[in-house]
């Protein structure tokens, strides 16, 4: 299994993750929002699913990708742990830095 923190070091794997936040989505559909080919969202998808950040799964000929919440929340707890702060806080905190 790759590295959660390392996969989301790409920006374009960050909206990935953002879209299947909204509803769960085949490549195809994923492909719309995105200026490259399948063959690299593929690859992108697959870095997703290695560390565990999508899951993954067959219905008929399509693969239908979701956000794993368990591993998102997980990463959540790990912030909230080494600030020290809730998650109302932390968005307090970015809303009054703007």
């Amino acid at each position: 299994m790759e590295s959660p923190w390392k996969a989301m070091s790409d920006d374009s794997r960050r909206q990935i993750l953002l879209l299947l936040k909204k509803k769960n989505m085949t490549p195809t559909e994923i492909l719309l929002h995105f200026d490259f080919t399948l063959p690299a969202l593929s690859t992108h998808l697959k870095i997703l699913k290695n560390c565990d950040l999508v899951t993954e799964q067959r219905h008929g000929k399509n693969r239908v990708y979701s956000l794993n919440q368990d591993k998102t929340f997980e990463m959540m707890k790990f912030f909230s742990l080494m600030h020290g702060y809730s998650l109302n806080s932390l968005k307090e905190f970015l809303e009054n830095d703007k």
